[in-house]
């Protein structure tokens, strides 16, 4: 495990709403404390479709690096890890290559106390953890470089995590990717006002009052993030619309959740 410079803070704050344990309580999880079911409670309220689309956006990063993986992809950056929910990327990537390294960033404490769940890759492969925030690009990139070569293709997801950056998110995208050799390939899901607005909105409203900056970006903007890169098929779609598995294709029945999701390569 490597941390930032100002990393591994030891008190979790258990008196505000963190974005990485109300996921955790919508994906059914434990790690998360009354204050962050209330905020995932009130926001459920506002967007019924914000629990499925959480597992929506899990079951679209397992595709996306199950897709990455068999193309021969063998190192894989996840940026806003969150609170470890098995299958997690390194097991999906280390399933199809063994010798596939993987490192997590994330900068909420108690992803840090429960780093050493990740850290269970394969012997033929690594797995790391980093904790730094995703608005240092050069803390995160020379800790990640301990353990990849960023002098080959790396993978670089940000799955579920845009929407809570704000306008300069464009340009923290081009930091990271400028880093990342030719061959290299981003992998995004953001939550979108274009499909459902006004529940959307108010979900974002939730969040803020909770103390949480939330961007619900529409279809150009969201766009943007793939500027110079090669889209792979099907493009920019709503997230279980992405290269659907049989329960993606079912989960499409219930309803279309507010959330885009794309993969590109570098050139």
């Amino acid at each position: 495990m490597t941390t930032g410079p100002e990393a591994a803070p030891t008190r979790i704050d258990t008196g505000k709403p963190h974005p990485a344990r109300v996921y955790d309580w919508w994906l059914g999880g434990k790690d998360n404390y009354p204050v962050d079911e209330e905020l995932g409670q009130k926001i459920l309220a506002a967007d019924p479709t914000v629990r499925r689309g959480a597992r929506a956006n899990r079951r679209f990063m397992h595709r996306a690096t199950r897709t990455l993986a068999q193309a021969g992809v063998r190192q894989f950056l996840d940026i806003g890890t969150g609170i470890p929910t098995e299958p997690n990327l390194h097991q999906i990537a280390q399933g199809v290559a063994p010798e596939a390294r993987v490192v997590y960033a994330d900068n909420d404490p108690i992803v840090l106390r429960h780093a050493e769940a990740l850290l269970h890759g394969t012997a033929e492969g690594s797995t790391d953890y980093v904790h730094a925030d995703v608005r240092d690009p050069d803390a995160i990139l020379a800790l990640a470089g301990r353990s990849l070569d960023f002098g080959q293709p790396v993978a670089l997801s940000l799955v579920a995590l845009t929407h809570y950056l704000d306008d300069d998110v464009h340009e923290l995208l081009r930091r990271y990717l400028e880093a990342l050799a030719p061959g290299s390939h981003l992998v995004v899901s953001q939550v979108t006002p274009d499909l459902n607005r006004a529940a959307v909105e108010q979900a974002a409203g939730l969040f803020r009052q909770g103390g949480t900056a939330f961007h619900p970006r529409p279809l150009a903007e969201f766009s943007r993030f793939f500027e110079g890169l090669e889209l792979l098929g099907p493009g920019v779609i709503p997230v279980s619309g992405w290269r659907p598995d049989p329960e993606d294709v079912a989960a499409q029945a219930e309803g279309i959740v507010p959330v885009y999701a794309g993969v590109a390569r570098k050139p």
